[in-house]
């Protein structure tokens, strides 16, 4: 039987601590589209998917050049949709 996947949902803390981050480069990066856009989490708040955050990541460390790294967060920011 297959396991559902579960999703994480960590704050702008645990981004920047994962990252190396200043809280500027990390929203110019996202404004950049190099980094994914946080989801609404209510009225005042938002997060960041975990696992989307670590494939940005794995990415970074592989040497992806910024086109590359767009084209990422291009596709991981169109595959959310609920599938079921």
């Amino acid at each position: 039987m297959k396991q559902p996947k579960v999703y994480k949902i960590i704050r702008r803390p645990e981004v920047l601590a994962k990252t190396g981050f200043s809280k500027s480069t990390l929203y110019n990066r996202i404004k950049a589209g190099l980094f994914p856009l946080p989801i609404s989490l209510g009225a005042r708040a938002v997060g960041f998917v975990e696992c989307e955050c670590d494939k940005v990541i794995q990415a970074m460390i592989a040497g992806y050049s910024e086109p590359q790294l767009k084209g990422l967060v291009t596709e991981i920011v169109t595959n959310r949709s609920i599938k079921g």
